[in-house]
């Protein structure tokens, strides 16, 4: 079964790929890399309602979850791991879940992706619920502990997405919604951490990040519910509110020191002359949505 799946197949155009010199490996690799956008383009509409069911459910307490194994898994990993400091999420929020455990986002457990029990009671270690969605991540489409974990999911009542880079995917039956941004094969063959992982990891930070600029986690196109955590963000807070707020960053500074750190606080704040409790009050009144705090007539 698997030597007919795209992934799996051997790329002509890099057959002799041990021969190349160095600067020609790259150009190969570029010029296959150059197609992937595209692929990832052809599955805007299935990216797009994913999007959609995301921010509702996280919006109504639902959590977003990634499972995969060995790549697909990692990949979920990171993705769950770069929503905190990005979008001040609670890291319970998303998260993700690798076959195998934390043992294997460094190392292969082998046998872990051939578990469709395995998942399932991964599954039910976080308590998996009707409000969550779960994506299902499998570069190959067939994964026995992706195809589970969507299975369970779905008798769950929790909504399942699969995510692979094959045509008619086995877990294509399993999900709620599928998306298949299909590549081509690898210029190593079978190495599904190349073009595959590429258009995997752009869907992933397109659910992601689509799904927080729903829940209001940005203004415009500024990380305006970042967590100033290090040196770095802090001075990027008072850059934000320097702008939005339009004075100058040492007002910024103290503006943000009043309002205990909380961006969004000190921009409601300065913008409509509150006090940071009152601007507090605004934006809960708001689900948290800048925008909506800043333009919303109160009641």
């Amino acid at each position: 079964m698997l030597e007919h799946l795209t992934t799996e197949l051997s790329n002509p155009a890099s057959e002799a790929l041990d021969s190349l010199s160095p600067r020609e490996i790259v150009a190969l690799i570029n010029s296959e890399d150059a197609g992937i956008a595209d692929a990832v383009a052809q599955q805007s509409e299935q990216i797009a309602k994913a999007i959609e069911v995301i921010a509702h459910r996280l919006r109504h307490g639902g959590r977003l979850i990634y499972i995969g194994a060995g790549t697909s898994g990692r990949l979920g990993i990171l993705d769950a791991a770069e929503c905190p400091p990005t979008f001040n999420s609670d890291p319970s929020q998303v998260v993700g879940i690798i076959a195998g455990g934390p043992t294997a986002v460094l190392r292969a457990v082998e046998g872990a992706e051939d578990s469709p029990e395995l998942a399932k009671q991964d599954l039910k270690n976080i308590e998996l619920c009707s409000n969550d969605v779960v994506v299902g991540i499998a570069t190959s489409g067939r994964t026995p502990y992706v195809a589970g974990a969507l299975e369970y999911a779905r008798s769950q009542g929790a909504y399942a997405i699969g995510l692979s880079c094959n045509h008619n995917a086995t877990i294509n039956t399993r999900s709620d919604l599928t998306i298949s941004p299909v590549v081509g094969p690898e210029i190593l063959s079978g190495s599904t951490r190349m073009k595959a992982g590429t258009a995997t990891k752009m869907v992933l930070n397109m659910l992601s990040t689509g799904a927080m600029v729903r829940l209001g986690k940005t203004y415009g196109n500024l990380m305006v519910d970042l967590q100033a955590t290090n040196t770095k963000l802090t001075e990027r807070s008072r850059r934000i509110l320097a702008k939005l707020a339009m004075i100058s960053p040492e007002d910024a500074a103290i503006q943000l020191h009043q309002c205990g750190g909380e961006l969004k606080v000190a921009i409601v704040s300065q913008r409509l002359n509150l006090s940071p409790d009152e601007a507090r009050q605004r934006l809960q009144a708001n689900g948290g949505h800048l925008r909506q705090a800043l333009e919303n007539d109160p009641d």
